[in-house]
């Protein structure tokens, strides 16, 4: 299994997530994930820089592989214009970028005061966004008029040698098919083997399977939990109300409804080696290729040196 940093958008300013790349490529770590958010989730987050600068600037200052996770071509970015930074990254990168995409959050969408569809919509939109930034792509002027997006007469110039591989995100059933069906991968958050499967079974054969956890590094598993709870209160917000809720006062809202308990359950807090490698090892039995985890709170230095004293090399 190929383990990766998970660089949050959401907490960190841009300087500190190319601090962590550097520090997670000194770790042993094996490939970068990084999120796509307009806004944090909740204010205590604090950050949201434009994910495609940060990008950029990763190019500069490590040679890990780098995937969205994910972003959202859809409503905020026009499909055409999200196809041109994807090649652009990818040249940056010498290839080794993933696009990953997912049918997105109002939190991040709804900024431009369009309308915020069913999730069967979404995922409709999803398709043809995907099926636009392949025809871009492939090179050539490209004219299309499909039901959601029309492109006209437009050709990207700089592209990679190879296009982007797109893994697209799902967590239910129907996101788990459109997956298997035009994914070249595939993007979860938690270690269920029966989504793998579905998508296995569905098309995606062997492509690989990434999926993500968060830890919060302490000095105890108890002051984990506190900045745990402090920084991701949303960690524990049920169902679809991560994909309807607009604004990151509308999560503070509904994360009153979350106890610290729900949170700790979530994370890894703390700093046991033997509790990283259990939640890898779920991963791994529920048939995951790649697992990131992503550091709440101040201390990831610590974790980096966690992971490459005690975790990484367990792990061979």
């Amino acid at each position: 299994m190929k383990i990766g940093y998970f660089l949050s958008s959401e907490e960190f300013t841009p300087a500190e997530l190319v601090a962590q790349a550097r520090g997670a490529e000194r770790a042993g770590f094996a490939a970068l994930w990084i999120s796509d958010h307009y806004h944090p989730w909740v204010d205590a987050q604090g950050q949201s820089p434009f994910v495609w600068s940060v990008i950029g600037a990763l190019s500069q200052v490590c040679r890990l592989p780098v995937t969205t996770a994910v972003t959202c071509p859809t409503v905020r970015i026009h499909p055409a214009v999200l196809a041109q930074a994807a090649a652009t990254s990818a040249v940056l990168h010498s290839g080794r970028f993933v696009l990953g995409v997912g049918s997105g959050e109002a939190l991040n969408e709804h900024i431009l005061g369009d309308p915020w569809p069913g999730a069967g919509v979404r995922l409709e939109m999803l398709e043809e966004a995907v099926g636009v930034m392949r025809e871009l792509w492939a090179g050539g002027f490209v004219d299309h008029r499909g039901r959601h997006y029309t492109v006209e007469h437009a050709r990207i110039y700089t592209l990679p040698e190879e296009p982007p591989k797109v893994y697209v995100s799902g967590f239910g059933p129907k996101a788990v098919d459109l997956a298997a069906r035009i994914g070249d991968g595939y993007v979860n958050t938690s270690p269920d083997a029966e989504l793998v499967r579905r998508f296995r079974d569905g098309g995606g054969g062997d492509k690989p399977c990434q999926a993500g956890f968060k830890a919060a590094y302490a000095d105890s598993v108890d002051e984990g939990a506190r900045i745990a709870y402090e920084r991701w209160p949303n960690a524990g917000v049920p169902g679809e109300l991560s994909q309807v809720l607009p604004s990151p006062r509308h999560f503070e809202q509904a994360s009153q409804m979350v106890g610290p308990d729900t949170v700790r359950e979530a994370f890894v807090c703390g700093r046991d080696a033997d509790a990283h490698l259990a939640k890898i090892e779920e991963y791994a039995k529920a048939g995951f290729d790649e697992v990131y985890v992503a550091n709440t709170g101040p201390h990831w230095q610590g974790l980096f040196d966690l992971y490459q004293h005690e975790v990484l090399p367990r792990l061979g």
